[in-house]
Parts: structure tokens; C-alpha cells; sequence
């Protein structure tokens, strides 16, 4: 049998004609920049998360860049991040010249929380906890110390679209959350897009002016800004998909709760997650001390994998002048090392993933 690792064709069938109508109403229209689609899809969104406002963008890595310009993150600030993310979470304070300051991860591969507090100094601004695989951080404890040290949070929810601590989603505990909508994710565009949500006026009418070269009024350049806006077709599309996030939600926890129960080889360990959390699996990591090993089994049986992030960016070349080494950060190190992804997404057929744990349990 041939399990490929994700095969976004068969998300796309599963709403094809929602989809393609939805599509053709954008291109209809004959408005494809800052239209109806467009502000129709932040209002639903922003319903759905709870908050005030969602302002729509072209990227994940650019609702990161514009949140923390917008917070005024800048030359000599400090931001506590995790040492196990994906770059473009770093890029985010980085392209702002701000500074990342790593913490390691815990046993649940989320930012440990308890070592924050000692990271904090002087210069610290803000905390980006990233939310990774589709499972929380412990926002409790991170929104106690944000609020003990006077310091703003920019949720990273790249990942974690629809998921929960202690009933309360992602993205909505601190000052701003980020949203990636990359095709794989949960709620995936047809393309890039990403969006920013907050509570606070005054950052989602600043990230307004920021997506859109710093005006409201075409030539009136009130800030200095870029170019991030969401196309029409895109912002369409994703009103489809949102309708549907919470089933495509209960299918992956559905193929998760079938690997957890199902797979009994002791080689392979679990993500742990918080008591407290709902996880929404938009990734279903595995460790294995010997992940070569592991991942080619499975290619000789058939079955595609992915390894998430197998470079911290901590150790990435480009940001070698920080000097860190990978033992700085062992749990970071140690999960960059083992972690491997099995198939896990809308659409995925019950008897490949029957297949999956077959094999695994033979390894």
C-alpha cells in the first residue's frame, strides 16, 4: 500500500463544488484586493475566535512580523521564545531587530513555562509562546507571568486552529494571535495567508495601516508599511473552510486517537499533552531514537513521513553570530534529533491509517 504523508487533493474533495463556488463568486466579482470577501471572512473569523477583531494578511510570517512592529518591538527589546519552533517565528521579532531569548521545552514539547521567569530581564518585552503540532502552551502560566512582569504575548497559532486551554482557544489569552492559513494547516487557503486577531483597537487599526503600505487612503501614507494583504479568492475560500474546521478538527483527533491506542511499540513515545488542553493534531509527532532508521522502514513499506523541525533555529546557519550550541537547549536538541511526523489530515482513508499503525507495530 502507498500512504502518502498528506495529499491535499483529498481535503480539497471532500468540499470540491463549496470550494470552487466559492472561488468563482471572488473572480466574479471583478474585485480582488481589500474587497467584500475579504472583510466578510475577517468578521466570521473574528466571530469564531471570540475577539474583536481579525485583520487578514498574506502570511503567517507576516502577521509575526507586523504583530510585534505593532507592539513597537524594535533594536535592544527582548522576546522569550521557545528554543524548538519552526524559523518563522523567530523571523518575526528578528525582522522587527528585536531579540530572541530561547527557553527549552518541557516533556509536553511546548516552551516550558517554568523557565521563563528566569530569562526575563531588563530589556524583555514580550513571550511568543508557539502553540506547535496543533497543542497549547501553558497559557495559564505564561499569561501570570506576562502579567507579573508587565509583558505583552503575541500568540504563534500557526498551528493550533481551534485548540483549547482549560476551554479557551488559542490565540485569544494574550495581546495578539497569529494565524497561518498554508494550505496544510487545520484551515488551510488555496496559497499563502495568514491573519492576526486581538481585543485591543488600537493594534488591529495600526496592523491595518501596517498590511497595507501605512495608509487607509491610497497616497496617504500615514505609517511606514508593507505590502500584506489577503487576495479576495483566498479570503472565499477560507470562508468554506472555516465552516468545516471543527469537523476536519474531530477527524484528526479521531485518526490520533486511533495511533495513541492502536500503536503499541515501545520504540516509538508520544507527545504528552497538558491535561488541561484539546489538541487539534494539525501534526502527530512521534520520537524515535533512531529516526533514520524508523523513517526508512516506513518509506520501504510505503508510508510518507516528515520530520518537524530537524534544525532548531537556535543552531540555524543564518543566525550563527548568537553563538548558541545545541546542547544549550537539550530538550529542544533531543526532540529536533527524534521527532517524526506520521500521516494525519482530512480525507485520510480508515484503511491506510489501519495500514500506518500495522506497520509500525512491526518495526
Amino acid at each position: 500500500m502507498d500512504v502518502k504523508y498528506s495529499v491535499l487533493k483529498r481535503t480539497y474533495d471532500l468540499h470540491r463544488i463549496e470550494y470552487e463556488e466559492a472561488a468563482l463568486r471572488a473572480l466574479r466579482s471583478g474585485w480582488y484586493i481589500l474587497g467584500n470577501e475579504m472583510e466578510t471572512f475577517e468578521k466570521q473569523f473574528a466571530e469564531w475566535a471570540g475577539v474583536k477583531h481579525c485583520v487578514a494578511l498574506n502570511s503567517g510570517t507576516d502577521a509575526l512580523i507586523l504583530a510585534f512592529r505593532a507592539l513597537g518591538i524594535q533594536k535592544g527589546d527582548e522576546v522569550i521564545c521557545p528554543a524548538n519552533t519552526y524559523i518563522a517565528s523567530v523571523i518575526g521579532v528578528y525582522e522587527n531587530g528585536g531579540t530572541p531569548v530561547f527557553v527549552d521545552a518541557d516533556d509536553h514539547m511546548e516552551i516550558d513555562a517554568d523557565a521563563i521567569e528566569a530569562k526575563i530581564t531588563d530589556k524583555t518585552k514580550a513571550i511568543l509562546p508557539v502553540h506547535l503540532y496543533g497543542h497549547p502552551s501553558n497559557m495559564d502560566k505564561i499569561k501570570a507571568i506576562a502579567e507579573r512582569y508587565n509583558l505583552s504575548i503575541v500568540e504563534d497559532c500557526a498551528q493550533s486552529h481551534g485548540a483549547t486551554f482549560n476551554g479557551k482557544l488559542t490565540g485569544t489569552f494574550g495581546d495578539i494571535g497569529c494565524f497561518s492559513f498554508y494550505p496544510t494547516k487545520p484551515l488551510g487557503a488555496f496559497g499563502d495567508a495568514g491573519a492576526i486577531v486581538t481585543n485591543n483597537d488600537e493594534i488591529a487599526e495600526k496592523i491595518r495601516l501596517l498590511r497595507n503600505y501605512g495608509s487607509k487612503k491610497k497616497y496617504y501614507n500615514e505609517i511606514n508599511g508593507i505590502n500584506s494583504r489577503m487576495d479576495e479568492v483566498q479570503a472565499a475560500v477560507l470562508q468554506i473552510g472555516l465552516k468545516y474546521l471543527e469537523e476536519g478538527n474531530k477527524e484528526r483527533q479521531k485518526i490520533a486517537n486511533r495511533y495513541l491506542t492502536e500503536i503499541k511499540n515501545p520504540l516509538v513515545q508520544f507527545q504528552v499533552p497538558y491535561a488541561e488542553s484539546n489538541h487539534v493534531y494539525h501534526l502527530f509527532p512521534v520520537l524515535v531514537q533512531e529516526r533514520d532508521r524508523f523513517q526508512n522502514f516506513l518509506k520501504e513499506h510505503g508510508i510518507g513521513t516528515a520530520v518537524h523541525y530537524p534544525i532548531p533555529p537556535y543552531v540555524a546557519e543564518c543566525y550563527k553570530e548568537w553563538g548558541y550550541q545545541w546542547s544549550d537547549f537539550p530538550n529542544a536538541a533531543r526532540y529536533a534529533r527524534q521527532e517524526i511526523s506520521l500521516p494525519i489530515y482530512a480525507g485520510l482513508p480508515d484503511e491506510e491509517v489501519q495500514y500506518v499503525i500495522d506497520v509500525i507495530n512491526r518495526y
